[in-house]
């Protein structure tokens, strides 16, 4: 049975949320989204399970980590394939878009002009490439337009997420990667997720 209510909890951002807020959209599924300051944060805190956001609320209990929450959300409402093989395809691409950020991320938590340079060419040479064109490859095998099967899933949402992200940063740009560029016009003209991110607030992160 679906849950009845979900409140989601994070910053006033896109950052860790963003995939959960895509997931549940994409499925046309309502919920609060609730998102709260910094100054609120410490009081909030201390109402999380673990110390961090985001967190959801399912019916009155609440869950953290966020992409446990996105996949939750993916296989409650349908974008999580149809077997077990499917799940582990979707997961493999989550899991390369992960590594992908966690590159990324060092750019943003450096404070060294010098060396945020470095950091912004590396990225840009070596592992915009090699990430890029594995998820190309991934694409061109399955034919369909998506990674998994013939219809949308969190793992095509959650590249989406991850390549808006670093456009908007200016680490990549999509040229060259026909595939993914298919992949990004679908989500943008998506006719649930079309209406979401038309309105929703553009934040830094």
């Amino acid at each position: 049975m679906a849950p009845k209510n979900l409140k989601l909890t994070y910053f006033d951002a896109r950052g860790r949320a963003e995939i959960i807020r895509l997931v549940l959209a994409a499925a046309g599924q309502k919920f609060e989204d609730i998102r709260i300051t910094q100054e609120q944060w410490p009081s909030e805190k201390t109402k999380t399970p673990f110390g961090q956001v985001p967190v959801i609320e399912i019916d009155g209990k609440k869950y953290g980590q966020g992409l446990a929450i996105a996949t939750y959300c993916a296989r409650e409402f349908g974008l999580y394939g149809k077997s077990n093989l499917d799940a582990l395809q979707i997961d493999q691409v989550v899991q390369l878009g992960v590594d992908f950020k966690t590159a990324a991320a060092k750019l943003l938590y450096e404070k060294d002009e010098k060396k945020k340079e470095e950091i912004l060419k590396s990225l840009k040479e070596v592992e915009v490439p090699k990430y890029l064109g594995f998820f190309e490859k991934l694409l061109k095998e399955n034919k369909t337009g998506y990674f998994v099967g013939n219809s949308l899933t969190l793992a095509d949402l959650y590249v989406y997420d991850t390549i808006y992200f670093m456009v908007k940063k200016g680490i990549l740009t999509t040229e060259g990667f026909p595939h993914l560029q298919e992949l990004y016009k679908k989500i943008v003209n998506h006719d649930k997720l079309k209406p979401y991110l038309e309105k929703r607030k553009d934040t830094d992160m």
